[in-house]
């Protein structure tokens, strides 16, 4: 048994409050050194007869990756403390692992040899919005969407779709675009509307803000926008909104008084100037986002920056009453920053959702006290690269699916923002070579995983396109171009994570070893009990399984009979067992 392997820690992922009761504990150790684990546990303070009253409960195995097997138990301590050590077993070989190294039996003398949760506080418990568990997010690049007041038009704007997109380029979408099309949004089955930014801002992305505090004239002004929100949440329609205080934009007034005056300005200090003048050609001599001169990077360190960054963090939310914030290059902004931006939304609404743009093991942000989640990369990227371009093998996707898993907290992965394409990918359907059926089974995957998941834009038309700007094309409503099987298709998995208990976060996920090259996944909650079924493969596939189970979903060219399922190429079943 290797012992150098075996980890744990009494904190974030590996153990923590799940709820008021209930404690989550995750162990990790070699793949296939070890076969049981059981949680050695007790209270610190129960003794009797100068003994430690100790339980032994079995821990589930409930993932590998590449390198570790992943366990897991959940409990609920009487008194909501907890001392704890893992007794490991394969074969005939046993070990005691303990917050002290490890021994041959258990240390029952002294609970200081323990691994410790002390107290379960009710206020240490992670509480992410409820709500958000039960969203589909689309994603609306508003500049893109709709046309639907041409006065508002910026200047040069092209007729709607009839030119590719350029980084320059406009072609007028505005608010009254959107609530043009709600029935659109609600018709596929989202419930929520993720916007990137809305303020006033020079380019057509409006990631480099010029006013934080007001709408952008090309988009409408703060009535119309009071009444798009309205009209979404009659809808049963949350909104969010993206923030960009990482960085604001060249024509941002201070940011131009810091142009003209340099050191001297009174807003110097709003910035991270390193030399007397700004320059910003060829390389600037400022911090900003990248390396690009007209996003220069805000110093949140700095008390009058954090006093009006956290004005307009409570400002949308208490007069427009939006339900929640994506925070833009969220890694690069000061923890405390986050900390008091938390207090600050929460107090206005305690359930605003809060999620950070990070594209890397996310954790520190995730204590409870800054993020609710983050936009959930590593599991975009598993799915990209291998149902879309065929870089990984079966094997190498479910060790990244069960890494991802194990890097938080359940509740955690319950609010997660699951995402296959934005405003900086490609499309779904480019990134599949536009074959339709391998970005169906992306699509299939994405709904019936847990997480809040969340569709870009005309994605759900088969719409096209690659790196931004190409991925940013305006959206199509002529209905004879649009690919109303795809939308259908969408429509119905939708449907079904809405109405299928297993299907959403309800249902535990774990993979299941059916055939070679068969994507084979559980999900089971208490009240069901759901098998998915997808064909990699260019041929037909036979599976053997009971058929005696309920056919939930399944491609039109795949069928069922006595002998199991027959998988089309790239067909899929959705089977719910007895």
């Amino acid at each position: 048994m290797l012992k150098e392997a075996v980890y744990h820690r009494p904190k974030n992922n590996y153990a923590y409050a799940y709820d008021e009761k209930t404690i989550h504990i995750r162990l990790r150790t070699k793949k296939r050194d070890v076969s049981e684990v059981l949680l050695i546990h007790g209270d610190p303070y129960d003794w009797e007869g100068g003994h430690w009253q100790v339980y032994r409960k079995p821990m589930e195995k409930s993932g590998s990756d590449e390198l570790f097997d992943y366990w897991f138990v959940a409990l609920q301590p009487p008194y909501r403390r907890l001392r704890y050590s893992f007794l490991l077993q394969n074969g005939n070989e046993q070990t005691v692992y303990t917050e002290k190294g490890f021994y041959e039996t258990a240390p029952l003398d002294d609970t200081a040899y323990h691994f410790c949760f002390p107290f379960l506080n009710s206020k240490d418990v992670f509480k992410a919005p409820a709500w958000v568990k039960e969203t589909i997010w689309y994603q609306i690049f508003p500049e893109r969407f709709a046309n639907g007041e041409p006065a508002l038009d910026p200047e040069g704007t092209l007729p709607w779709g009839r030119e590719a997109p350029t980084p320059t380029n406009f072609f007028g979408g505005d608010f009254q675009g959107v609530m043009d099309h709600l029935d659109h949004l609600e018709d596929l089955g989202v419930n929520g509307i993720y916007f990137t930014p809305i303020f006033k801002a020079y380019s057509n992305h409006k990631y480099d803000t010029i006013d934080y505090m007001e709408i952008d004239p090309q988009f409408g002004d703060k009535e119309t926008f009071h009444k798009l929100v309205q009209e979404c949440h009659k809808r049963g329609i949350r909104v969010m909104l993206d923030a960009v205080f990482n960085h604001s934009g060249y024509y941002f007034e201070p940011f131009q008084d810091v142009l003209e005056n340099g050191t001297d300005s009174e807003y110097a200090q709003w910035f991270h100037l390193r030399e007397e003048k700004v320059v910003t050609e060829p390389i600037p001599n400022y911090d900003t986002f990248a390396f690009v001169p007209s996003m220069p990077k805000l110093n949140t360190e700095n008390q009058e920056v954090k006093d009006y960054l956290l004005k307009v963090a409570r400002y949308w939310v208490e007069e427009f009453d939006i339900d929640g914030w994506r925070l833009d290059v969220a890694n690069e902004v000061d923890h405390a920053f986050w900390r008091e931006f938390r207090q600050t939304v929460k107090e206005v609404k305690p359930d605003a959702y809060i999620l950070g743009e990070i594209w890397h093991d996310s954790m520190p942000w995730l204590q409870g006290d800054q993020f609710d989640a983050v936009m959930n990369y590593p599991f975009t990227n598993a799915v990209i690269d291998f149902f879309a371009k065929k870089k990984i093998s079966l094997e190498q996707f479910k060790n990244q699916l069960t890494h991802v898993q194990n890097m938080y907290p359940v509740a955690i992965n319950e609010v997660a923002f699951n995402l296959l394409g934005s405003h900086d990918t490609p499309r779904v359907l480019t990134y599949a070579d536009e074959d339709k059926q391998r970005a169906k089974l992306m699509y299939l995957f994405q709904l019936s995983y847990g997480g809040t998941p969340c569709i870009y834009y005309g994605d759900e038309i088969g719409m096209t396109g690659g790196e931004d700007p190409g991925c940013r094309k305006c959206m199509i409503w002529e209905r004879e171009d649009q690919d109303r099987e795809l939308f259908s298709f969408i429509q119905q998995l939708i449907r079904l994570r809405k109405r299928e208990p297993a299907f959403g976060n309800d249902g535990l996920f774990s993979f299941a070893d059916l055939k070679e090259n068969i994507l084979a996944y559980e999900k089971k909650s208490d009240e069901q009990s759901l098998l998915f079924i997808m064909n990699l493969t260019s041929d037909e596939v036979s599976v053997g399984e009971a058929t005696d189970s309920r056919v939930l979903d399944k491609d039109e060219n795949s069928f069922a009979n006595e002998e199991g399922f027959t998988l089309s190429p790239s067909g899929y079943f959705i089977i719910e067992r007895s």
